[in-house]
């Protein structure tokens, strides 16, 4: 109950700040971009601490994935923010002149936002940006399963923004519980596909929008490709795209892998000969691939490789290390389709190859499964470009790379169906935490009106094709009626 007031109180003291519209002037809003931007640059060092308290990541990670993302996502929106809000014209039909009109983008109010533990200072940042671009005010709340994440953006954000109108709440699932319950103008969550259900129940009691940034199984199709080199540039863009990022704990990671039955060996080969480059012949001593996040993850992951047919198919890797929440890139060739590494999302650094008779067939393949966050595709057939795009339904397509798509702020980044719904990056982000309200000026003269007697059956046939012409058509005709022009009367 104690909880439960303290959270009305920081909700209630919200929206009495943004009703003083501080937040909603340009110099506001860059003052806030520019603390973020100071907040990483001079906490560089701590963040890569934290994140590899949490995750074990390296700080060449760290920085790729984490520092680098907010820093160009803060620097775009800062250098853009003063355009994106300024209304916009609107183009108005003849039929209501003299009229013009616009559309003002207005910020929703007091925004929640939960983030994810994988990505916890991206996740947690990269939203922040977008919603105070917009003119909101905001909670974060950071994953408690990156504890050193969660403590240090407690800690270090007040230092650097607007304390009155960007709070952290620390926790776990009572806090969570908690910060449902209160009524919301917007509620952003990253996470997984059952909690995200549960924020969208929660929302709609209070019928507040909501952006869910879901994931699912993301495949790679790989054609053959006849050239040597590129085909090896194929397979070190799969390898970063499955094991770079997080170790396979990212939602737009690989999670398996499509190709041809007659490539499956020498794609596995190379596959091996690359991660040994890459990570070294014993990659538990690495330095360069994160950890397990925690032991419950650690037993979901390893629980995976416990079917007896799903450990038969493991042709590379499989080294499980409990003691310091390790497991190597693990490759399988053909497990069972009915089998949980086929019918979960991964999440780890396990990649399943799956064989066809012809890569066309991932068309089909693709299609039989829930609609995935990112399809990827290395081939350079324009024809089979085209039917991915065309027959599959994702929340993006890239072609002949992986992840990228993501660092795109020119390109909106979201879900489809059950890999979420929303969009955000660049103005994307501001897109989604503004209200594009309608704005239209007319004159008070030149008022059109039918006078007596009232329309005939001949007058209505006339208006319906007038509108079905042109707008110029039907304003001739009500000009002509207020006129007195009753011929057909």
């Amino acid at each position: 109950m104690e909880m439960g007031r303290e959270m009305e109180e920081i909700v209630r003291d919200l929206r009495e700040y943004f009703k003083t519209e501080k937040t909603k002037s340009v110099t506001w809003r860059k003052n806030q971009l520019t603390g973020i931007l100071d907040l990483i640059h001079e906490n560089e060092d701590a963040i890569f601490k934290a994140l590899h308290l949490d995750l074990g990541k390296h700080p060449a990670e760290a920085y790729r994935d984490e520092v680098g993302g907010v820093e160009k996502s803060a620097n775009k929106s800062l250098s853009c923010v003063q355009k994106w809000m300024a209304p916009k014209k609107s183009d108005i039909p003849l039929l209501f002149f003299p009229a013009k009109g616009e559309v003002f983008s207005e910020p929703l109010g007091v925004v929640l936002i939960f983030s994810s533990w994988n990505f916890p200072i991206m996740l947690s940042l990269d939203p922040l940006i977008g919603a105070i671009s917009a003119g909101n005010v905001v909670v974060i709340k950071p994953s408690e399963q990156a504890p050193a994440c969660s403590e240090f953006l407690a800690n270090t954000i007040p230092q650097y923004l607007d304390s009155n109108a960007i709070k952290v709440i620390e926790g776990g699932s009572t806090v969570c519980e908690q910060l449902l319950q209160q009524k919301w103008d917007k509620i952003f969550f990253t996470g997984s596909p059952s909690v995200g259900s549960m924020v969208m129940s929660a929302a709609a009691k209070n019928l507040t929008p909501v952006t869910l940034e879901l994931g699912g199984k993301c495949p790679a199709i790989l054609d053959s490709l006849p050239n040597p080199s590129e085909f090896k540039l194929a397979v070190k863009r799969i390898i970063g795209g499955k094991w770079g990022p997080c170790s396979g704990q990212a939602c737009i990671g690989i999670d398996y892998l499509l190709v041809e039955e007659n490539l499956s060996y020498s794609l596995i080969e190379l596959l091996k000969k690359i991660i040994r480059r890459f990570y070294g012949e014993n990659p538990a001593e690495s330095k360069v691939i994160s950890r397990i996040v925690n032991k419950h993850h650690f037993e979901r992951i390893r629980n995976l490789l416990k079917e007896p047919l799903v450990a038969a198919s493991i042709v590379h890797g499989g080294l499980i290390d409990e003691e310091n929440l390790f497991i190597e890139p693990t490759i399988l060739l053909d497990p069972p389709l009915d089998s949980q590494i086929m019918t979960e999302e991964i999440f780890g650094p396990l990649l399943p190859i799956i064989t066809l008779n012809k890569i066309q067939e991932s068309i089909e393949f693709i299609n039989a499964k829930p609609k995935p966050l990112a399809i990827y595709a290395f081939t350079k057939d324009e024809t089979f470009k085209r039917k991915i795009v065309s027959e599959t339904s994702s929340g993006s397509v890239i072609f002949n790379d992986t992840l990228v798509q993501f660092l795109c702020d020119t390109l909106p980044f979201g879900g489809v169906g059950q890999s979420g719904f929303g969009r955000y990056h660049g103005k994307y982000s501001f897109d989604t935490f503004s209200h594009e309200k309608a704005v239209m000026h007319r004159k008070l003269f030149l008022e059109i009106e039918p006078r007596y007697p009232p329309w005939s059956r001949f007058k209505l046939e006339f208006l319906k094709l007038a509108y079905r012409l042109n707008y110029f058509g039907l304003l001739l005709h009500m000009l002509a009626f207020k006129l007195g022009l009753k011929k057909y009367n």
